[in-house]
C-alpha cells in the first residue's frame, strides 16, 4: 500500500498515543541517531519518493495535506491560483509536488510543469539566486528541473528525450518549445537522438564524473549532416558511433508572467560537454548539469568494438585507412594532442579507465584531446607503425598545414604492450638497420614493383617525428615477451591471416630476388616480440631523437623490488630502459594495467610535466602514504607496563 501523507499522520497518532500510555508528554523529544536525524532533513521526493519537510509544512499549515492525498490535481490548481506574485515558498512546493504527483499519475503534463515551477524559483528573482548559499532548496529546484525536463520531454520508450519544437500541454496551459537548430549541429554531424544518462547505474570505471548544476544530461547520437569537402572534413576523424555528452537547458523567458496567463515560450539548447560547463542565466553563470562518464559508458554498452579484439588480431579485417586515427571530439586549437596506443588483442576501449580520469581532470580536461589509435594487432609491428606515422603524419597536414599551432607540434604518443614499441618508432633514427637485420643486399639494388618498394620503405626505414615530443611506455616489452614460447608461436602462425596485399608484396620481392632466397617469411607481430627475433634486437639497439622525453610505467605483480619479476607477460627487465626521464614501478599489478590507480596518477604527473602544471597534492600525497606504510610496521612498539622510556 502506497505510504501517504493519511498513513503518515496515522502513524505519527499511534505513536503520540504509545508514548501517553508509557507516561510521556504529549509534546517533547526524543534522540534520533545522525543518520535518522540527516535522513529527515534531506528527504525529498527524488530521494524517498515523498515530498520534503518544505513542501509538508506548507500542505499542513493551509490544511491541504488530506486533501492533497485526495484530490492533488486540484490542490496544485489552488496553490497556484491565478499565478500571479507567487512567492519562492510556493513555488518550490508546486515544483516538488507536481513531480510527486507526475510519478504517481504517468502523466508528462505535471513532469514539465515541476520543471517551470522550478525555473520559475531558482531564476524569476535573479537578485534572490544565491541570496542564501546554505538553502538546500536550491539545488534540489536545479535537480526537479533537470529530471523534470528530461522525464517530461520523454519519448513512450522512456528512454529517449525529444528535443522538437512544437506545443506541450502543460496542467495550467501551453509550453510552446523552439529549438535552437545551430546547438544541434557538431562537427559533421547532427545530433540526431537523445538518451537521458541520469538514470543510469555506471560499471566498470574507477569514478563516476559528474557535475552538479542546471539542464538535463543526455547521450546525444549522431548522423551526418551537410556535404562538401568541409563537412566531410570534419566527420573524417570522429567516428560515427561516438556517443556525445550533452546538456539540454530549456530557457524560459519570462516565466511568472507565463505562468500567469497559461502560455510560456521557451527555447532549448544543447551544449557539448567539451566545449562548456557553464551557462550564462540572467546575467549569471551557472554550472551544466554534466554526466561525462555516464556518456562514455553508454557509448561502450554493447559496442561492436569490444568483438574486435580478439577478431582484427586472428585475421585482417580492414585495410589501412585514415580512420585509423580518430578523436573523441573535433579539433580544438590549443589542446596538447596525447594518441593512445592499443596494444596486442585489445582495443582503444581499454583506455576508458584513463580518458574518463584524465579529460574529468579540472588541470587537463581544457589542454589536452585524447586521439586513439586503431590496427591490426597481429600485423608485423613494423608496418603497423609506418600505418601511425603516416596517420599522425597526415592529421597534423589536415589540421595545422601552416604551422600557427604549437601545441600540435609537441605531441604525447602514450603505447601500451605492442602499443609501446610503436610509440618507440615514432622517436626511432632506425637509418638501414631493419633492412640490415633482413638482409645483406642494399635496399636500392632489389628487383619489385614501386608498389612493394614504397610498403617495404615505409616498413623498413624510420626517422623520428619532429612533432611527437614526448613518449610514454606502458608494460612495453622492449626486448621481447618471455610469454611468446615455439609453441604458442606455432599455434598462433596457424591461425594469424595476414592481408593479402601485403603477403603478395614479400613473395614477389623474395622470387624476383634470388638474394632474398633465405628471408624468412612475412613475421607477425607475435613473431616480432619473441626475445629472439632480429626486430625486437634491431629496434632496442635502435637511438630514440635527441630532445624526446621518455617514460616508463612499468606493472609488476609482486613487491619491491621489481629486479626478477613480471606482470604476466613482460619482464620487469623487458620494460626496463636506461636513460628514460622516469621510470614509475607499479606494484602488485598485471600487464592490463591501464586501469590501475597507480599507472593513471603517474600517467597524470607526466602530463603536468608536460604542461608545466605544478603537481602538488596530487603527486604527494600517495607518495607520503607509501612512505607512511612501508614506516609504520617499524613504529609499531608493543605497549608494556614496565617498558622503559628512553631518550632520543
Amino acid at each position: 500500500m502506497a505510504w501517504t501523507a493519511r498513513t503518515r499522520r496515522g502513524a505519527l497518532l499511534l505513536g503520540v498515543l504509545l508514548a501517553a500510555c508509557a507516561c510521556a508528554t504529549p509534546v517533547g523529544v526524543s534522540r534520533v541517531d545522525t543518520e535518522t536525524m540527516y535522513r529527515g532533513l534531506t528527504a525529498n521526493v527524488l530521494s524517498t519518493g515523498q515530498p520534503s519537510l518544505y513542501s509538508e509544512q506548507l500542505l499542513v499549515r493551509l490544511g491541504l495535506s488530506r486533501r492533497f492525498d485526495d484530490e492533488p490535481e486540484a490542490v496544485l490548481a489552488g496553490l497556484r491560483g491565478p499565478g500571479l506574485g507567487l512567492s519562492r515558498e510556493y513555488l518550490f512546493a508546486l515544483a516538488e509536488l507536481s513531480f510527486f504527483h507526475a510519478g504517481k499519475s504517468g502523466k508528462p503534463e505535471y513532469y514539465l510543469a515541476s520543471a517551470v515551477y522550478a525555473w520559475a524559483f531558482l531564476f524569476a528573482e535573479p537578485a534572490a539566486l544565491g541570496t542564501d548559499p546554505l538553502d538546500p532548496r536550491f539545488p534540489f529546484a536545479a535537480n526537479l528541473y533537470n529530471v523534470g525536463l528530461s522525464q517530461g520531454l520523454a519519448e513512450q520508450d522512456g528512454k529517449t528525450v525529444q528535443i522538437q519544437p512544437g506545443a506541450r500541454a502543460l496542467p495550467f496551459g501551453t509550453l510552446d518549445i523552439a529549438v535552437n537548430e545551430k546547438s544541434v549541429l557538431w562537427s559533421g554531424y547532427r545530433m540526431a537522438r537523445f538518451v537521458a544518462v541520469e538514470k543510469f547505474q555506471v560499471r566498470g570505471f574507477l569514478n563516476r564524473y559528474r557535475q552538479a548544476g542546471i539542464g538535463a544530461p543526455l547521450a546525444a547520437e549522431l548522423e551526418a549532416a551537410g556535404q562538401g569537402p568541409a563537412a566531410e572534413a570534419a566527420r573524417k576523424r570522429i567516428p560515427p558511433r561516438l556517443k556525445v555528452p550533452v546538456t539540454a537547458v530549456l530557457r524560459l523567458e519570462n516565466v511568472a508572467e507565463g505562468i500567469a496567463s497559461g502560455r510560456i515560450q521557451g527555447e532549448i539548447e544543447i551544449y557539448t560537454a567539451e566545449a562548456a560547463d557553464t551557462v550564462d542565466i540572467v546575467g549569471r553563470r551557472i554550472p551544466l548539469q554534466l554526466e561525462p562518464t555516464a556518456a562514455l559508458a553508454y557509448q561502450l554498452e554493447g559496442s561492436p568494438i569490444w568483438d574486435t579484439e580478439l577478431g582484427s588480431f586472428l585475421s585482417a579485417l580492414r585495410p589501412p585507412s585514415p580512420e585509423s586515427l580518430v578523436m573523441l571530439h573535433p579539433y580544438r586549437p590549443g589542446r596538447v594532442p596525447v594518441v593512445l596506443v592499443h596494444g596486442t588483442a585489445s582495443s582503444p576501449a581499454r583506455w576508458a579507465d584513463i580518458v574518463n580520469e584524465l579529460e574529468n581532470d579540472p588541470k587537463l580536461r581544457d589542454r589536452i584531446d585524447f586521439w586513439l589509435f586503431t590496427y591490426n594487432t597481429s600485423k608485423p609491428v613494423l608496418l603497423s607503425a609506418s600505418e601511425l606515422r603516416a596517420s599522425l603524419r597526415r592529421i597534423v597536414e589536415e589540421l595545422d598545414p601552416s604551422g600557427r599551432d604549437p601545441v600540435l607540434h609537441h605531441m604525447v604518443v602514450v603505447g601500451h604492450s605492442q602499443g609501446g614499441l610503436l610509440a618507440r618508432l615514432m622517436v626511432t633514427d632506425s637509418g638501414p638497420r631493419f633492412w640490415a637485420a633482413v638482409t645483406n643486399v642494399p635496399f636500392d639494388q632489389i628487383e619489385v614493383d614501386p608498389q612493394t618498394r614504397e610498403l617495404i620503405e615505409r616498413a623498413m626505414f624510420f626517422e623520428p617525428l619532429p612533432f611527437v615530443t614526448r613518449v610514454v611506455f606502458i608494460a612495453t616489452p622492449h626486448r621481447g615477451s618471455f610469454r611468446v614460447s615455439s609453441l604458442v608461436l606455432g599455434m598462433l602462425r596457424r591461425l594469424i591471416t595476414l592481408p593479402v596485399t601485403i603477403k603478395r608484396g614479400v613473395e614477389e620481392a623474395i622470387a624476383k630476388n634470388q638474394a632474398l632466397a633465405s628471408v624468412e617469411g612475412l613475421p607477425n607481430a607475435v613473431d616480432n616480440m619473441s626475445p629472439s627475433h632480429r626486430f625486437v634486437r634491431t629496434l632496442s639497439a635502435s637511438p630514440m631523437a635527441a630532445g624526446v622525453s621518455a617514460h616508463s610505467i612499468i606493472p609488476v605483480k609482486g613487491d619491491p623490488p621489481p629486479v626478477g619479476q613480471n606482470d604476466g607477460v613482460v619482464a620487469y627487465e623487458s620494460a626496463h630502459l636506461e636513460g628514460v626521464a622516469s621510470e614509475k614501478v607499479i606494484y602488485h599489478s598485471q600487464h592490463s594495467t591501464q586501469s590501475d590507480p597507480g599507472t593513471i596518477l603517474e600517467l597524470r604527473r607526466i602530463l603536468y610535466e608536460h604542461l608545466g602544471i605544478p603537481c602538488g597534492l596530487d603527486c604527494e600525497v600517495p607518495e607520503r602514504v607509501a612512505a607512511a606504510a612501508q614506516a609504520a610496521p617499524e613504529a609499531e612498539v608493543p605497549a608494556s607496563a614496565d617498558a622503559e622510556v628512553q631518550s632520543p
